[in-house]
C-alpha cells in the first residue's frame, strides 16, 4: 500500500511540475510598442514605428488595434514608393497609423464593415470564419495580445487615400 501511495505521489507531484512550467513559459503581455521590438518579423515596422515618433503612443494606455505588416509585406512595396515614404515623414506617419484602430479588437469581435482608423481614414474589415481580412491584406496571425491593445499581422502594407 505504501508504494502505491508513493507512487500516486510521485505521479502527482510530476503532473503538477508540468503544469507550473507550462504555465511558467506563457509570455507575460507588454505593449504594443514592446511586442513589435520584440518580434523578429516586425522589425521593419517597429523601425518605422521609432522613426516617425509613434512608439510613445503606442506604448501609452490605448486601448489600440494595431494591423501589423510583415517584413514580407515591407519588401512587397516598390521600392519607389518607399524612397517617397522615407522622404516625407508626415505621408509615412499617415500610412503607419492607417493600421491603427483605436480600441481592441480581438479576430473574433471583428464584423464586415467600415471602421475608422487612427489615420482618420476608412478601412474595410471583412471576416468569414476566421479567415481575416483589412482592405487586401490577409491577416496571417491573429490576437496578439499586449498590453495596451492587441496586433494582427498582415500580409500587405495599406496605402491610405492622399488626402487634399
Amino acid at each position: 500500500m505504501t508504494l502505491l501511495n508513493n507512487n500516486r505521489r510521485y505521479v502527482l507531484s510530476t503532473l503538477v511540475a508540468i503544469a507550473v512550467s507550462g504555465c511558467a513559459s506563457t509570455p507575460t503581455p507588454v505593449s504594443i510598442t514592446q511586442t513589435l521590438a520584440n518580434t523578429p518579423s516586425l522589425s521593419t515596422l517597429n523601425d518605422l514605428v521609432i522613426k516617425t515618433g509613434l512608439a510613445p503612443t503606442l506604448a501609452g494606455p490605448g486601448p489600440f488595434t494595431v494591423f501589423a505588416p510583415n517584413n514580407d509585406a515591407f519588401k512587397a512595396v516598390p521600392a519607389k514608393t518607399m524612397e517617397a515614404l522615407a522622404a516625407d515623414p508626415a505621408r509615412l506617419k499617415d500610412v503607419l497609423t492607417f493600421h491603427v484602430l483605436p480600441g481592441k479588437a480581438m479576430s473574433a469581435d471583428v464584423k464586415n464593415s467600415s471602421v475608422k482608423t487612427v489615420n482618420g481614414a476608412n478601412v474595410a474589415l471583412s471576416k468569414a470564419g476566421t479567415f481575416v481580412t483589412i482592405e487586401d491584406a490577409v491577416v496571417k496571425t491573429a490576437d496578439v495580445e499586449a498590453t495596451n491593445g492587441v496586433i494582427h499581422v498582415i500580409d500587405t502594407v495599406l496605402i491610405p487615400p492622399v488626402r487634399r
